[in-house]
């Protein structure tokens, strides 16, 4: 039994998991009231919250699964990559935890946890795998071969797609979180209205980009000729188009793989999975996406990936470890043009 921490953004969350894949608590305190009024996450807000909601919901999640800290087999917690006063929040509070309980300490990598959070939900889930990540901050595809065993096969070289769709919301006055209120709002759209560009579609190379998408989705809006829930819906599948033709260039690159996943606050979207799920029948793939409530940032995939760590024999790592706000799961693949090297 593994107690999991995640505070590298906007999302303050404790978990208890087994290594038979029960999830025995988890609490996620959210922060969307505290970053509204700014129209997206305020590093020094979110620092502060997740130090004062932190030691309460981990003492829920042990009051509520009957355990005491001495029970759990090791802590673990986020160490980057992410917003870095949040990710040292959660980092010291699990050493102090690891130090007085006497028990391992995991440091786990954000996107790991995303990594492998399908296989909690999925024991039929075996390596080698495809792997979609899709996040606010993260836009990669990669050959997941195993625990800490990641090759990138493409990332964005500019931004990532939920960051697109925060921004789009914001452009048409959504609000904040800004994905669920896009998905919303296009569903009362027509997604041929707009005429949006599809950056990088065709290309040999199968990296992404949206910055140009959330340009034209401002001159779109500013126009004034277009509805914003036909913006929302041309933006939306202009954004599907890309993944899916992407995804494939990717896939004929990677070798064999029997199933295509997605993972990430994107995966929660329900025409990503359904556009990915017809990807990936038409490549004679297995298609699995995690639950929605892991596919946001929690404790829960945190907690999985340490326990994938311990069955494979990892003892903890020393409490001097630094919190890291850029980890790649993949540290030996190529720059690549434009700003994709902050992936």
């Amino acid at each position: 039994m593994v107690l999991g921490i995640e505070s590298s953004c906007d999302e303050t969350a404790a978990a208890l998991v087994t290594h038979d894949r029960r999830i025995l608590a988890q609490a996620i305190a959210s922060q969307d009231e505290d970053h509204a009024p700014y129209g997206g996450v305020v590093p020094e807000i979110a620092a502060r919250a997740h130090a004062e909601r932190l030691t309460p919901l981990i003492a829920r999640v042990l009051d509520e699964a009957r355990v005491s800290l001495a029970d759990c087999d090791a802590v673990a917690a986020t160490a980057g990559p992410g917003l870095i006063g949040g990710v040292m929040v959660g980092l010291v509070t699990a050493k102090a935890l690891a130090m007085a309980s006497d028990r391992p300490l995991l440091a786990i990598n954000h996107l790991e946890g995303h990594a492998l959070s399908p296989r909690l939900a999925d024991p039929e889930l075996d390596f080698p795998y495809a792997l979609l990540l899709v996040s606010g901050g993260h836009c990669q595809l990669l050959r997941v071969d195993g625990v800490g065993r990641y090759r990138r096969l493409a990332t964005t070289i500019d931004d990532a797609l939920g960051e697109a769709f925060d921004k789009t919301a914001k452009i048409l006055g959504l609000g904040f979180p800004g994905g669920p209120a896009v998905e919303r709002l296009a569903a009362n759209g027509d997604p041929r209205a707009v005429p949006l560009p599809r950056p990088l579609l065709g290309s040999e190379e199968p990296h992404f980009s949206f910055a140009g998408l959330k340009s034209a989705v401002l001159r779109a809006h500013d126009s004034g000729k277009y509805r914003p829930a036909d913006i929302a819906a041309s933006f939306q599948q202009a954004a599907l188009d890309c993944l899916v033709d992407r995804t494939s260039r990717a896939l004929e690159a990677m070798g064999q793989v029997g199933t295509l996943v997605v993972a990430g606050g994107v995966a929660a979207n329900a025409q990503v999975r359904r556009a990915l799920e017809q990807l990936a029948a038409s490549s004679g793939l297995r298609f699995v996406a995690p639950p929605r409530e892991l596919c946001t940032d929690n404790a829960a995939m945190i907690a999985w990936a340490g326990l994938e760590r311990l069955a494979l024999g990892a003892t903890g790592d020393p409490l001097d470890i630094a919190a890291q706000p850029r980890w790649p799961l993949d540290a030996h693949a190529e720059p690549v043009r434009g700003a994709g090297v902050k992936a």
